[in-house]
């Protein structure tokens, strides 16, 4: 059977754009009832019964048979028998990458994550007072996918921050079991782990990690178990029943984000090797079923060079049936009346990954003001910034980028406001304070405010 990958062909000049513009970038983020049920029986089950219920639970969807926490947990001297096991170049380009994570995120807390404080002309000292949170949750998938690229994307920005505990969740599934597709027949007491991403748990200096996931790992480190430390804040991606677990623990932790299928917007003037373009679109579709991949481009024979390019590379991809589903089901080829109309479509969609590939991309960047990352130039493919630009690849997805930021240093942070109110500014406040006070009828606010007010200073 030959695989066909056909993204909807749409036009802005046609009657019916805006219908099938809207059809095509339908997502439902609902959650099915029954794995909303099952993952609130899950959180109730581990804060009730701790340490044992997540023995259970990894039992029964990771096939992996322990005995007790301690068989779950990994040591440093994993992490880096690990890293002493890959390959050089592996080696090479863990550290590559994580040096470069390191240095853009340093660059983004000295811009935007230090304390600061000014005196006022009465002498008042006002600021804000950044801190580190205390102790942080990590979730790295595992079982169908690993993802050390995430790990690195989690821990660094985290310890750039000043984190001082970084704990990590990465299930390790027996081959068989539930977690990995299978009917939950295979059962073992040591999962499938993957070397690279202990390796990098070594590289991004991970405190403590056990092999556990699912909504059990997610409750573990929001609740704390005899054996798993509470956190303050949990990120990264999971599974549907780790994004559920998430949005319920949600107000007992913070968490990142809740994100939804990956996605790639490519604005294209129509000067780029059409192949580039394509292959950057197979980028975002290889993931998943649900991934979008969208081109709009006012090039119309440029579109069709795309999708000439889409038939002869999708029969040389490994993950070619799912690259197929995904543009077929969700991508699109958008031909637009100009780039700036182009650029406005952006806008309205918000993606998650924006490439403006460009011989002139400075042009159209002012021009876009929603997007999770914003990749600028034909050479600047979205996969480098999945990898090792620098800049944070946990990104705001379905058009969250709306309102919301890549993970940084300042989601490991907390801020204080500081106030030092001097003898002089509290006259001035006082009776400022006073007056909305006593408009508000809260008399004690006021009182409180009038008892620093000097002798001759009236008080209402």
């Amino acid at each position: 059977m030959t695989l066909v990958a056909a993204p909807a062909r749409l036009s802005t000049a046609a009657a019916t754009f805006e219908a099938d513009f809207a059809a095509r970038l339908h997502w439902s983020a609902d959650t099915d009832a029954a794995i909303e049920q099952r993952v609130a029986d899950i959180l109730a089950d581990v804060q009730k019964r701790g340490d044992a219920a997540v023995l259970e639970y990894t039992a029964r969807f990771d096939g992996l048979s322990a005995p007790n926490m301690a068989a779950l947990e990994l040591t440093q001297a994993d992490f880096k028998a690990a890293f002493d096991a890959i390959p050089q170049a592996q080696r090479d380009a863990l550290q590559a990458a994580a040096k470069r994570v390191r240095s853009y995120h340093e660059a983004q807390k000295k811009a935007s994550g230090e304390s600061w404080s000014y005196r006022d002309e009465d002498g008042t000292l006002l600021g804000q007072k950044v801190t580190p949170l205390d102790r942080v949750g990590i979730y790295v998938p595992g079982g169908k996918a690993a993802y050390p690229s995430s790990l690195l994307m989690n821990a660094i920005p985290a310890h750039v921050a000043g984190v001082q505990e970084i704990i990590m969740v990465v299930p390790t599934p027996v081959r068989g079991s539930v977690a990995t597709g299978g009917t939950g027949e295979g059962t073992s007491t040591k999962g499938e782990r993957n070397e690279l991403v202990l390796a990098a748990a070594y590289v991004a200096g991970v405190t403590r990690a056990f092999t556990i996931g699912g909504a059990q790992a997610v409750a573990a480190l929001a609740y704390g178990t005899a054996t798993v430390p509470k956190v303050d804040k949990i990120t990264g991606p999971g599974n549907a029943y780790v994004a559920s677990a998430k949005k319920r623990v949600f107000g007992t932790v913070g968490i990142d984000m809740i994100a939804g299928p990956s996605e790639i917007l490519v604005l294209a003037d129509g000067t780029t090797p059409p192949d580039w373009v394509a292959m950057d679109l197979f980028s975002q579709a290889e993931h998943d079923e649900l991934a979008q991949s969208i081109l709009l481009c006012p090039d119309a024979a440029y579109l069709d060079a795309v999708q000439g390019e889409i038939d002869r590379l999708l029969p040389t991809m490994p993950r070619a049936e799912i690259i197929a589903k995904s543009l077929t089901g969700r991508g699109a080829l958008i031909l637009t009346k100009d780039m700036e109309e182009a650029c406005a479509i952006s806008n309205r969609i918000a993606p998650e990954h924006l490439e403006v590939s460009s011989t002139d991309p400075h042009r159209w960047e002012p021009l876009l003001r929603h997007a999770g990352a914003i990749f600028l130039g034909a050479y600047t493919s979205e996969s480098l910034g999945d990898y090792c630009a620098g800049p944070n690849h946990v990104l705001p997805t379905s058009g969250t980028a709306r309102f919301s930021s890549p993970l940084g240093v300042y989601d490991f942070q907390k801020r204080s406001s500081i106030i030092e109110v001097s003898e002089a500014g509290a006259q001035v406040l006082g009776t400022i304070a006073a007056e909305l006070a006593y408009g508000e009828g809260l008399q004690a606010h006021a009182q409180a405010a009038e008892m620093r007010l000097k002798a001759g200073v009236k008080p209402r």
